[in-house]
């Protein structure tokens, strides 16, 4: 049975002093999660502190993005082992927003994911369409492409240790949502297309669903068979918001 995965992505919000207010209202409401895993992913500024806070507790940390190289003279890069000796287990890799503003490609998102797993992070692995590959019929062209070139030459094995996120990119940040059937879809499309991966690895990968999620839209976006979890924004910057759409996930898939 895959786990139910909800990761919080807070993008460039919260200072060390914000995230240990939130993670003090957020663990003094538990129990909040059942089976559900947790991960936070905070800017890098706030890592050190998330982890601190988060110890000995079932919330798992994270890093927003990490450069392929293992050091050197990359100013303002941030490499995998450095996340790792922070702290940090989870890693975001190729986010629309890095892909769209920063020009990140498919080659560099493999590159990056290959930079993790050497690492032992898990890479949480971001694909999805804009407005205008929806309204043109390439929204599976598009999550092909990414998923193959992003995935390139990794095997199976290590691919059964991903966390996939589709992101539909009108979606994020725009109060619109994907229905829960447009998600399953897509999600389909993306659990058939790991099928073909090797032997079981659709069975324990999951894929979540980030773009506009909210305590009040979770459960019905996870009565999809092969929705498990979201990957979340703006929702995730309150501790109980967060909370909240961690017991819909829990009630949505139970032990």
């Amino acid at each position: 049975m895959r786990p139910a995965v909800v990761a919080a992505n807070w993008k460039m919000y919260k200072t060390g002093a914000q995230a240990s207010a939130f993670f003090d209202t957020l663990l003094a409401a538990g129990p909040w999660t059942g089976p559900t895993r947790l991960v936070v992913c905070p800017p890098f500024t706030a890592i050190e502190t998330c982890v601190a806070k988060a110890k000995g507790s079932p919330v798992g940390i994270g890093g927003q993005d990490c450069y392929w190289e293992p050091e050197g003279a990359f100013t303002g890069q941030v490499a995998a082992g450095m996340l790792k000796a922070a702290g940090c287990g989870y890693v975001i890799i190729g986010h629309s927003e890095r892909r769209r503003l920063f020009q990140e490609s498919d080659e560099t998102v493999n590159k990056k994911l290959n930079a993790a797993v050497k690492e032992g992070l898990t890479p949480i692995l971001c694909v999805g369409e804009t407005l205008s590959d929806r309204d043109a019929g390439r929204t599976e062209q598009v999550v092909w492409s990414q998923l193959t070139y992003g995935l390139d030459k990794i095997p199976a094995d290590v691919l059964k240790g991903f966390i996939v996120a589709y992101e539909p990119v009108w979606a994020i940040g725009t109060g619109r949502t994907a229905t829960p059937e447009q998600a399953q879809e897509v999600h389909g499309f993306i659990r058939a297309f790991l099928a073909k991966q090797g032997a079981g690895v659709d069975a324990v990968v999951p894929v979540l669903y980030g773009g506009s999620v909210k305590p009040e839209n979770i459960e019905a976006l996870m009565k999809g068979p092969d929705v498990d979890g979201a990957l979340i924004g703006g929702a995730a910057l309150d501790p109980a918001g967060f909370a909240a759409i961690a017991r819909g996930a829990a009630r949505a898939r139970p032990a």
